[in-house]
């Protein structure tokens, strides 16, 4: 994988598992960023997939086998020891088969299937740009005459609407893979970088006007800033990749080996940070990093246990 991408799968494991320790730290503001990294990561899949090859079936089923056993085992271990409880078979499918739960999950497994239809007809994989305006036209429509406008809850991550924003994030990452060439390691320009922290300082500032209830009915313009943010990340990024190979082996590895996990950090931390968030700052936020770096790799590990056995009994 083309390492600034890699930075950024794992800078963006590092913004939604920051985003969810909110009873961690002292200052709650600190406990933010959650909605950023998952843009990053939906941007980051886009990039990564957009060599598509085989046929929707075998092309989904991969994706799909790369995903659930994972899902599967730390849900039964977590129903097992008490943390995950169900009331009726309705949970128990959403656990196991359309994990709403993990809204990752219950995105992506939507999100790929309209994924490979744009990028596997030639028209509109060549016309991603005008793609993303449509779905944004769309999404305003939706969000005019459908939306309720009264409160904030634009970003929250279990509402369908979503998954515009997480659409337009992995077609913003296609874009970056299918102009690799224009944007790896191109000169950095320094108003890129002005455009990035100025951009960033107006999405906070933002989130934090709309979260107070101040202006609800212009919500959407958050995750437009958002999308343009997410554009900047990436180009900058691009820009730095050169420099970003050029990081000493041991930075590198940890970058790696955080972006190697990131789907299985994801899974594991819901239930471990309530748990221990009580006791004392920095203390907490110790073990239970440490708690999520250590299950996350050892569910990776059996995860890929799982799938190797799976692709020797295929062949």
């Amino acid at each position: 994988m083309i390492f600034y991408v890699t930075v950024l799968r794992a800078l963006a494991s590092v913004l939604i598992t920051n985003a969810h320790y909110t009873n961690v730290y002292p200052i709650e503001l600190i406990a933010n960023g959650g909605l950023l990294g998952d843009v990053i990561f939906f941007a980051v899949s886009g990039f990564c997939l957009y060599n598509i090859r085989d046929k929707f079936s075998k092309w989904y089923s991969k994706r799909i086998i790369r995903i659930y056993p994972a899902v599967w085992i730390i849900t039964i271990l977590y129903i097992i020891i008490g943390f995950y409880k169900w009331d009726n078979v309705n949970d128990l499918f959403q656990y196991f088969i359309y994990p709403t739960y993990y809204h990752f999950v219950a995105s992506i497994v939507v999100l790929y299937i309209i994924y490979y239809i744009i990028l596997k007809n030639d028209i509109l994989r060549n016309n991603i740009p005008r793609i993303m305006i449509v779905l944004f036209l769309i999404h305003i429509l939706i969000y005019i005459f459908i939306y309720d406008k009264s409160y904030y809850h634009i970003d929250t991550v279990r509402e369908p609407m979503i998954r515009f924003l997480f659409l337009q994030s992995m077609l913003i990452g296609a874009f970056f893979r299918q102009k690799n060439e224009k944007y790896q390691n191109a000169k950095i320009k320094v108003y890129n970088w002005i455009f990035v922290i100025i951009i960033f300082v107006l999405y906070f500032i933002s989130k934090m006007i709309f979260a107070k209830g101040i202006f609800p009915e212009l919500q959407i313009v958050n995750q437009f800033i958002l999308l343009v943010l997410l554009y900047y990340i990436f180009k900058v990024s691009a820009s730095m990749d050169c420099k970003l190979e050029k990081l000493p082996q041991k930075i590198k590895k940890i970058i790696q080996f955080v972006a190697m996990i990131t789907l299985e950090i994801y899974l594991v931390q819901y239930p471990i940070i309530p748990k221990l968030s009580n006791l004392p700052f920095p203390i907490n936020w110790i073990i239970i990093t440490t708690c999520i770096i250590l299950l996350a790799y050892m569910l990776h590990k059996v995860n890929e246990f799982i799938l190797k056995k799976i692709k020797r009994e295929k062949e």
